[in-house]
């Protein structure tokens, strides 16, 4: 049974170091997080398993990591500039804040219950600014970035000449995005800094229609192949209103998060229109000649753009559970094996010397592989706990039979099934039940 309630999990990221509240010994600065030791392990496996399914198991995508400040060039030709915002209204009684198309009802405040107590709605840009070098001015203005997509547009030209690769073909990129929200929530789900892991797409434009539900596809299976139900995640299409300026179609992998569906992924039909402001802002020729055809054009662009931090989150709810076993609550993360944290755990059942020699021999052995956890403290069935807690797939035994036998014992977390496998057969027969 997935987590019904989010602080079944916050307070779980908190107590096993999964997540921690950013500058916490200084009362915390609002909407910004720590990923602790297996937070940022967990964090780290859920984008390489994004890049195996993007770039490393296709060869029509290639990966690139661009800048995060940028001249205000950039986001004038991509619209930011002019079209980033939120729509603020502030509580005349209560001081509060609100952007106005998130209020449920907008004539009363959310916050004190005051009726018609709100301003008139003005636009907040939500990019932050800062300056570049040492003087101050309009001529040293940057800006962090509020999305990966523009430095792979703006480096189109250079990646398909380096990359010799022709449309339809794609750009990867994973990495830190920055938002100055008005209104973050729901733990990491809406922060101001967060990761994304965004693809352009470039294709014919007569191609366009059939890559966008191509990838609405992939993008949709992808979360059920790393374990998220079939019933906790949906593709929605966007209602026309929806839409942003650049966009002709947008459908979102929605998850059931505690308060309801909430978007994890957008994969937008973006057109020509980024590659041909980027090309009359800067001056530069954005397209592609064809010699088979002997035609130019600008390609057509399908964009699929998670948010690493949110579907970090979305597979740890989903990955909760607990359970009775022998009249106590087992609470286990079933996360699959590529997203958890350690693969494997080693247990020595003593921390005696005789012992201990021969366990650190065997997460030796793992680790030149997998990310391995070495725990000799407690009585062994708390270890076990622990490891069920954290979503450790499988742990690794060593008892003083070890010593005789030269055998460990394998136990696997979903089914507490355990096997009895000789050392020299140990790597073989993990890599068999975590399937790579």
């Amino acid at each position: 049974m997935a987590a019904s309630d989010l602080e079944q999990i916050v307070s779980l990221c908190k107590r096993r170091g999964f997540v921690y509240q950013s500058a916490e010994i200084y009362g915390g600065f609002r909407s910004t997080y720590d990923y602790g030791p297996l937070g940022s392990l967990l964090l780290r496996n859920v984008k390489e398993a994004w890049l195996r399914s993007m770039v490393q198991q296709r060869d029509d995508v290639v990966l690139i990591d661009a800048a995060i400040l940028s001249p205000p060039q950039v986001w004038q030709a991509s619209g930011h500039l002019s079209n980033f915002s939120d729509p603020l209204v502030d509580c005349t009684n209560c001081k509060n804040r609100f952007r106005l198309d998130k209020l449920d009802d907008p004539d009363t405040c959310p916050e004190c219950g005051e009726k018609n107590s709100f301003t008139e709605a003005r636009e907040f840009n939500l990019m932050f600014k800062t300056q570049a070098g040492p003087v101050e001015g309009a001529g040293a203005d940057a800006y962090l970035r509020p999305e990966t997509a523009q430095g792979m547009f703006t480096n189109f030209a250079q990646v398909l000449q380096t990359s010799r690769k022709k449309p339809p073909f794609g750009i990867a990129q994973v990495g830190k995005s920055f938002r100055n929200e008005i209104t973050p929530q729901n733990w990491i789900f809406r922060t101001r800094e967060f990761e994304q892991m965004e693809m352009e797409f470039f294709v014919p434009p007569e191609e366009s229609e059939q890559w966008y539900e191509y990838w609405c596809n992939e993008r949709l299976n992808w979360y059920i192949e790393h374990g998220i139900p079939e019933d906790m995640v949906m593709l929605r299409p966007h209602d026309e209103d929806e839409l942003s300026h650049y966009s002709t179609g947008t459908s979102d992998v929605e998850f059931k998060f505690p308060w309801g569906f909430d978007e994890l992924e957008g994969i937008a039909k973006r057109t020509d229109f980024d590659l041909k402001a980027h090309a009359a802002v800067s001056g530069q020729k954005l397209d592609y000649f064809d010699p088979q055809t002997n035609e130019r054009y600008v390609p057509y662009v399908i964009e699929p753009a998670a948010g690493a931090t949110r579907t970090m989150a979305a597979f740890l709810l989903a990955a909760y559970d607990e359970e009775e076993v022998n009249g106590e609550t087992r609470t286990v993360l079933r996360l699959h094996p590529r997203l958890a944290p350690y693969k494997i755990a080693v247990l020595p059942l003593s921390k005696k010397d005789t012992l201990t020699p021969l366990a650190h021999e065997v997460r030796k052995l793992l680790s030149e592989r997998y990310m391995v956890d070495y725990d000799e403290t407690q009585n062994i069935g708390k270890r076990y706990r622990r490891q069920d807690e954290i979503g450790t797939p499988l742990a690794v035994t060593v008892d003083f039979d070890s010593l005789e036998d030269n055998a460990v014992t394998i136990r696997d977390r979903d089914t507490m099934e355990q096997v009895r496998v000789p050392i020299d057969q140990l790597l073989a027969t993990v890599t068999e039940k975590l399937g790579f």
